[in-house]
């Protein structure tokens, strides 16, 4: 019997710069053992210190990327980073909806490290109505989860209401991830019964470019392997501290995280266990 390779497809943007988007996330499948597929939906000027412009890709195009790569190489998990526009968020919720995709992970791009708008804000309702509700797991960074769930968050307390409110939208996980906070790195992980702090390590470095592409992309990658999600999520935060810790400058501005870094020996276990 052949051995199965797990798939994942990644919908987002190019990066040309080569640290966030479709080639952070390709990447970071490659590092995990993960055969990845792409569907670009914008394609971006940038480097390490700006966006410089931005094209979108037609929507009969994106979906076309979508049908071709579902009906001949399939994905055990998708994850989708910049969408752009409400008719792309629109199209990419109709067509993995119509593939009965098994998990997505959903990581609600909106700007960029160095500030620039990746979300129409007409697009942000359709994310709300569309994509949300068919997410496994969605991965909002601080600024993103104030926007998703309608309020300011300042404390522990303001994190935790506005993942239940995240929650009440439909995906059945919700990282609010801390990073954008001071103190130790916490993300938040709510399953719509109980709160789990996942902790981690503040690895100071400004090579911090494409780290929310690369986590949720490595929790992609863990799902398409087998994991159960709170694993999944576990092990995707192993494997971003490392890149981060054994990254080196490329540019000028904020450097990516370095996506072929050794694995940590429980995210070698982990994935040796699910193979």
């Amino acid at each position: 019997m052949p051995h199965h390779i797990p798939k994942a497809m990644t919908i987002a943007g190019s990066d040309s710069g080569g640290g966030a988007g479709i080639q952070a996330d390709l990447k970071t499948f490659h590092a995990l053992g993960v055969y990845g597929t792409s569907v670009l939906t914008a394609v971006t000027a940038q480097n390490t210190i700006e966006v410089a412009a931005i094209a979108e890709v037609p929507d009969e195009v994106v979906i076309a990327q979508i049908d071709t790569v579902a009906e001949d190489i399939g994905a055990d998990a998708v994850k989708t980073g910049m969408l752009t526009n409400r008719s792309i968020i629109q199209n990419v919720a109709d067509r993995l909806e119509a593939w009965g995709i098994p998990w997505l992970v959903v990581d609600p791009v909106m700007v960029s490290k160095s500030g620039a708008s990746l979300l129409n804000p007409n697009a942000v309702t359709a994310l709300k109505t569309d994509l949300l509700p068919l997410a496994s797991i969605v991965t909002p960074n601080i600024p993103e989860a104030e926007i998703l769930a309608g309020m300011a968050i300042a404390n522990d307390d303001d994190i935790r209401e506005a993942a239940s409110r995240i929650h009440d939208l439909g995906p059945a996980f919700v990282i609010v991830k801390g990073g954008h906070l001071d103190g130790p790195a916490v993300d938040l992980v709510y399953d719509g019964t109980s709160f789990l702090p996942i902790e981690g390590e503040r690895i100071d470095t400004r090579n911090t470019h494409g780290t929310g592409c690369t986590f949720s992309a490595a929790i992609t990658a863990f799902l398409a392997h087998g994991l159960p999600p709170i694993k999944a999520i576990q092990m995707a935060k192993r494997y971003l501290e490392a890149a981060l810790r054994n990254s080196t400058s490329i540019g000028e501005g904020h450097s990516p995280v370095n996506h072929a870094t050794e694995l940590p020996p429980d995210v070698v276990k982990a994935l040796a266990v699910h193979r």
